[in-house]
């Protein structure tokens, strides 16, 4: 061949964006001898020309069961035939490097093959997407089975709530009998708040932020934490903020408080102390130069520090992936700082992590400070309101014992109730009643809209009819009802707030949707 010709295909091969590279014939020890690699397989994987010339495949391919698949398909050898395969390179700083390759032969002039050439494509990128695709895909299916499981879980903190209230309101109740009921509910409330948290992870639940002093949710849950660390381990407090109120949903950072302290606790050493701190700190203009930095304001700063083994820069950038986990098999599932980050980010906050190999870790996280004043405290459990109703009220509710419950706190306050368990069966009631109905509870979202359905069946015979949407997830606004006469309620709810959102409805004052619109982290 011509000079010019050839060098024109050297310079082709070598301005090619994939990797080519092409080997001699035989199989020596390590598989068959480097003779050209361009300069795109050089920069692939940091090899210089003068390093791959002369070296066996085996040099190239960091897993050596690739070179015993060649190695078969060598054996066999014919033109027009082509090896497909992909894996790992090994890198010249000692890293991998994920691509694809495939395989042919060379024939010479005499129809024999004289040579091996092979292209080499890097895949890093689109196994990244493939991840990401599985991750977000068991993302999804957690969150599918998180709502599920919450929805059900609702249910049953409905009945427990509802009857405590009903009890707690008994005057013939003992004193100590109340105070047990109390601690009962109370509970209950907490659990609540945990459902809540299953559920933003979902994303089928609202979120309900609240003003809440950073210092005094730390010290609430203290008690918990200093558990999760016993017996051979220590917590210890440094609360420094002078201004600590945030914007938080406190059961969400309760949350955060809890997973930080099991990630301290499995990092430390026994003997080791875990330290809870708050501060106050000021980040003034000019500092936010990139994109992801922290706007400048006025932060509550909350950092839990520990002493323990610490990471290394590798697991430092993975941390807040989900599924991501440095735990023994079963021992982890890798979503517990994925859901750290969410709230975080969530709460409009940032999170920051130093660490380094044998000098513990500290996770601070900026949480923008308000100056409104604390919300009351929640009211004790006491006597539920007297409405003194007369209304016909239609209550939808597939679960048994909740819908047995509402119904039976509504008749004691005077409302004439009607009760199904299916939208369905619900317009068949109504129906057979004969009479308008005032009032109907029911999820409205219900797939198929049946909820809605049954709303629009009743509204036709009664144009006075009010809604009340019950349900884990929050409803949408209906169009064709008034605005004062439909609301909300979010389980589980409290028998108080539903006997008062029914009387509010019924005199034409409306109820709030509640909590309001959750809106996923942009």
């Amino acid at each position: 061949m011509p000079a010019a010709p050839v060098r024109l295909l050297a310079d082709a091969l070598a301005a090619l964006g994939e990797g080519v590279l092409l080997a001699g014939i035989g199989w020596p020890r390590g598989g068959p001898r480097i003779l050209y690699a361009n300069d795109s397989l050089c920069a692939m994987t940091g090899h210089s020309p003068g390093e791959l010339a002369g070296q066996p495949l085996g040099r190239l391919h960091a897993d050596q069961s690739h070179l015993a698949d060649l190695h078969r398909w060598h054996r066999r050898l014919l033109p027009g035939q082509v090896f497909s395969g992909e894996g790992y390179l090994a890198c010249q700083d000692g890293g991998q490097l994920y691509a694809a390759w495939t395989f042919s032969p060379v024939v010479g002039a005499h129809g024999k093959v004289t040579h091996l050439a092979a292209t080499y494509r890097d895949m890093a990128a689109k196994r990244r997407l493939q991840d990401e695709l599985v991750h977000s895909q068991r993302l999804d299916a957690v969150g599918r089975l998180a709502g599920g499981v919450a929805h059900d879980f609702n249910n049953l903190l409905s009945v427990i709530n509802g009857y405590c209230e009903i009890l707690g309101s008994k005057p013939a109740v003992r004193r100590q009998a109340a105070r047990e009921i109390g601690e009962i509910h109370r509970a209950g409330r907490q659990a609540a708040g945990l459902v809540r948290q299953l559920l933003a992870f979902s994303r089928r639940q609202a979120l309900d932020p609240k003003v809440v002093s950073l210092n005094q949710l730390v010290r609430d849950n203290a008690d918990i934490l200093a558990k999760l660390l016993r017996p051979d381990k220590n917590l210890s407090l440094e609360l420094a903020a002078a201004h600590d109120r945030v914007r938080v949903d406190p059961a969400q950072l309760q949350q955060v408080l809890l997973n930080l302290a099991l990630n301290a606790r499995d990092a430390l050493r026994p003997g080791g102390v875990a330290v809870i701190q708050t501060r106050h700190q000021i980040v003034p203009p000019g500092q936010n130069r990139r994109l992801n930095d922290m706007p400048a304001g006025r932060y509550v700063v909350l950092a839990i520090r520990d002493d323990g083994v610490g990471m290394d820069e590798a697991t430092r950038s993975h941390l807040f992936e989900p599924f991501f986990t440095t735990k023994d098999p079963g021992k982890g599932t890798g979503l517990g700082l994925a859901l750290v980050y969410g709230v975080v980010q969530q709460s409009g906050g940032h999170i920051l992590v130093q660490s380094a190999p044998g000098q513990g870790a500290t996770f601070e996280i900026f949480l923008p400070e308000v100056l409104e004043a604390l919300p009351p405290p929640a009211a004790a459990l006491g006597a539920l309101p007297a409405t003194n109703g007369s209304e016909t009220i239609l209550v939808v509710e597939d679960d048994t014992v909740v819908r047995k419950m509402v119904a039976g706190i509504l008749t004691a306050d005077g409302y004439r109730v009607l009760d199904a368990r299916s939208p369905g069966e619900g317009l068949r009631t109504a129906r057979a009643h004969g009479r308008p109905v005032h009032l109907v509870a029911v999820d409205l979202g219900l797939p198929g809209g049946d909820g809605e359905k049954l709303a629009r069946a009743l509204h036709a015979g009664h144009g006075g009819l009010r809604v009340l949407a019950t349900g884990s997830a929050e409803p949408r606004r209906l169009d064709w009802i008034a605005p004062d006469a439909q609301g909300a309620l979010a389980k589980p709810f409290a028998l108080s707030e539903l006997l008062r959102a029914v009387r509010s409805l019924l005199d034409g004052k409306g109820v709030p949707t509640t909590p309001p619109h959750f809106q996923p982290p942009g």
